[in-house]
């Protein structure tokens, strides 16, 4: 919940002339409902997409405040966030809720991008893995193989999110291996050697690099570091040149 219009167009308008030097990266902005559209706009003509940060299961209906799939369509947006650990572990939502928003995504024609991740006590007690999976199954159950190559995964600690405490790149990267792992024991090996897992726990340009340099870590899902747009284009550079 940053930037109001007037705020996304400026940082947009900072981030146009930094974008050509990395086209060798994909590029997502993921802002507020009310600034898909002015971003999209803001952004014609160059590479970067717009994504929505959340969106409701249903195509229409009595669900005040809910934004559905055709909506963000109509905005503009490609791709949408879901089952990001502030949906999750601030506003309540279950894996139940993440799974039918993951399915209208894609249902929909939107590119979901799929946060999973455990908290400290769930680390600590040795249980991070067993949480993620058990994520991963909620989301996916009932969907086809085409639906998970569609579909990005980031892995999001949430002990590392907004605190300034990033995992290792060897954490990391042995979650996204076994991510990855789930991925092919549950869609078979093409789609998990395709499949794109991105890392988000306090990425920022001091560490985009080497995070990035790992093999199983495919790009990064930013935080309060995107709010600044050389900021964020530092931490593309990494990509685009990792």
């Amino acid at each position: 919940m940053n930037k109001r219009v007037p705020e996304a167009v400026a940082f947009a308008g900072a981030l146009r002339p930094l974008l050509p030097a990395l086209s060798r990266c994909d590029l997502l902005i993921f802002p507020s409902f009310f600034c898909v559209r002015p971003l999209v706009d803001a952004l014609s003509g160059t590479a970067a997409a717009v994504g929505a940060q959340d969106l409701y299961w249903e195509a229409e209906g009595a669900f005040t405040g809910e934004v559905s799939v055709a909506m963000l369509i109509d905005a503009g947006a490609t791709h949408v966030l879901v089952g990001h650990s502030e949906r999750r572990h601030v506003l309540g939502e279950s894996d139940d809720v993440v799974g039918r928003k993951l399915h209208a995504a894609l249902d929909g024609g939107l590119t979901p991008v799929l946060c999973v991740g455990e908290t400290l006590p769930e680390r600590e007690a040795g249980r991070e893995r067993e949480v993620v999976e058990r994520q991963l199954v909620a989301a996916f159950e009932g969907r086809s193989v085409a639906d998970a190559g569609r579909t990005v995964v980031a892995y999001e600690p949430v002990w590392a999110i907004g605190t300034g405490r990033t995992a290792t790149p060897d954490d990391a990267e042995a979650m996204h291996r076994a991510i990855r792992a789930w991925l092919g024991g549950r869609f078979g090996p093409q789609t998990a050697a395709a499949a794109r897992i991105q890392y988000g726990g306090s990425a920022k340009p001091e560490n985009a690099a080497e995070l990035l340099e790992r093999e199983e870590i495919d790009g990064l899902l930013v935080g309060g570091a995107s709010l600044d747009a050389r900021s964020f284009a530092a931490i593309a550079a990494a990509a685009a040149g990792a």
